[in-house]
């Protein structure tokens, strides 16, 4: 199966295939063209790739855990890797609610200005801003 083909099959651009390869995520042999060649698997490889992708996997990561689906089973250190994942996708999470939290307090504020957070409102002539 050619590049063009599993890039139709899976909605996975060309561009995006040929990354793949270069990662050592996606096998591809070579005609005597120099063209990829994939087999039918490719096609189940691309869809987990794209479901660890969407998982917040880093390409790197996700090289570290394909052994283990080839082989059909997980090892303890693809499991300690996954879970270091989750724990790090957690910590992501926590910070950006902080991050969305200050920012509802910003627009709070800028919604309901008062001399506290407004210099403009502490000293009644200073004209204050269009």
């Amino acid at each position: 199966m050619r590049i063009g083909d599993i890039a139709e099959r899976t909605g996975v651009s060309t561009r995006a295939l040929r990354y793949y390869e270069e990662q050592g995520l996606l096998p591809a042999d070579r005609t005597a063209r120099g063209q990829r060649v994939y087999e039918e698997a490719a096609v189940e490889r691309v869809q987990l790739i794209q479901q660890l992708f969407s998982a917040g996997l880093a390409s790197r990561t996700i090289v570290d855990l394909l052994p283990c689906v080839d082989r059909g089973e997980a090892s303890d250190e693809a499991l300690a890797l996954l879970q270091r994942e989750r724990n790090r996708i957690t910590e992501s999470i926590a910070e950006l609610e902080k991050a969305r939290a200050q920012l509802d307090r910003v627009i709070e504020i800028s919604l309901h200005p008062d001399p506290e957070h407004c210099p403009a409102l502490r000293d009644e002539t200073s004209p204050l801003p269009a």
